[in-house]
């Protein structure tokens, strides 16, 4: 006989204890996989259809994906089940032990974000899912923390799961419709070293980065008056000067010189456009110099987001949560759920600033309303199926 999931404080608990740290570092990356057996052990005992998706290359990951109904409708519920790395000497208490104190629930992950998925499986416990006319589907991926892998996965396979779709990330109870992308760029510069006494013998790196990053300046002040939105708190792409690192000895002219980028796209500006346009600059910049320039995306990037205001699901988020929908400046995986056919919204319990930091947690109040919100959004678009539910 399957068993039903435990009480939540129980399933909170054990999803905290289950390590499932993702990280570039390969000596700190860890798998996820007995965390969403654990959920599949769970979601099996309320008659969900449960897959675990495995992610190429990590025989340790997986995606999970619980659905119960059938239909090209419905909502889909999905968290990630990964964490970011812990500095244990920064936390007061077991980052892997739940523990509540002061009305806060502490641990990694219970803002970012375990427990939403626990949350989401005592919405669903006490439903009568005999109801359900259009499925529902939960969702708990791999690696959002690192380099979104397990979304892609699903993308890649061409899953379609549903037509609305909630992602749990920690937005404080209020939804998010739109959020800008990320790029991280390095930038190579290679040229001839020489005794620094002539500079004819060498070829400086060091100084054709000068130019390139008086170049980058430039176009970040035309990309800051070309995409401006008030909707974000800063309303323009960002461009952070992150990482420069050139040469070895003052006596010697600097023969190769490195600089990292981060770049905040808006939506509506295009991550492969960017990438050829900062090739196409910087070339240009340095075209008169013996320099050679190599460019590497230090990850394949995040595009921005954007799910129209007028979508159902944000309109219905708007009007459950009693707040208007707003824009954020932090990545998620809803780029690629929007590319696999769904509306997107953003709306989860927990607060970003409590997001990857020590004693990480989730205030206690946040629990049941979480529980009840879920449980409406579920019954309009699994079983009520109201006239926008259906669009």
């Amino acid at each position: 006989m399957v068993a039903k999931p435990p009480p939540l404080m129980d399933m909170l608990q054990q999803l905290i204890a289950i390590p499932s740290v993702s990280s570039v570092n390969p000596a700190m990356d860890q798998g996820n996989r007995a965390v969403v057996e654990r959920l599949a052990e769970w979601l099996d005992g309320l008659g969900f259809e449960t897959e675990l998706q495995p992610i190429p290359g990590a025989p340790d990951k997986a995606n999970l994906i619980a659905t119960l109904g059938r239909g090209e409708g419905g909502l889909v519920l999905a968290g990630h089940t990964d964490t970011v790395p812990y500095d244990e000497t920064g936390w007061t208490s077991d980052p892997f032990t739940l523990t509540e104190r002061d009305g806060r629930l502490y641990g990694l992950g219970t803002s970012d974000m375990k427990s939403f998925l626990g949350l989401v499986i005592e919405a669903v416990r006490d439903m009568d899912l005999k109801q359900i006319r259009q499925p529902l589907v939960v969702l708990a991926t791999a690696d959002e923390e690192s380099g979104m892998t397990g979304a892609k996965a699903l993308v890649d396979a061409e899953r379609r799961l549903g037509r609305h779709a909630v992602i749990g990330e920690p937005t404080g109870m209020k939804p998010v419709h739109m959020h800008k992308g990320v790029m991280m760029e390095s930038i190579r510069i290679q040229g001839r070293s020489g005794h620094s006494s002539d500079p004819s013998l060498g070829v400086s790196a060091l100084e054709g980065m000068v130019r390139v990053l008086n170049d980058i300046v430039a176009w970040r002040q035309q990309l800051q008056s070309k995409h401006v939105d008030p909707r974000f708190e800063v309303p323009v792409p960002t461009m952070n000067l992150g990482h420069i690192h050139g040469g070895d000895n003052p006596n010697r002219i600097c023969a190769h010189c490195e600089l990292q980028i981060d770049i905040r796209p808006m939506p509506g500006m295009h991550l492969e456009e960017l990438r050829s346009t900062l090739r196409q600059r910087l070339e240009r910049t340095l075209g008169e110099t013996a320099l050679h320039l190599e460019f590497t995306p230090l990850f394949p990037g995040l595009p921005p987001m954007e799910t129209p205001a007028s979508a159902a699901i944000v309109r219905a988020a708007e009007k459950l949560t009693g707040s208007e929908s707003r824009a954020v400046a932090f990545g998620t995986e809803g780029p690629f759920l929007r590319d696999l056919g769904m509306d997107v919204v953003i709306l989860g319990p927990g607060d970003i600033d409590q997001a990857h930091q020590p004693d990480e947690f989730l205030a206690v109040d946040r629990l049941q309303p979480t529980v009840e919100l879920l449980r409406s959004l579920v019954q309009r678009f699994c079983v009520e199926l109201l006239p926008e539910a259906t669009e």
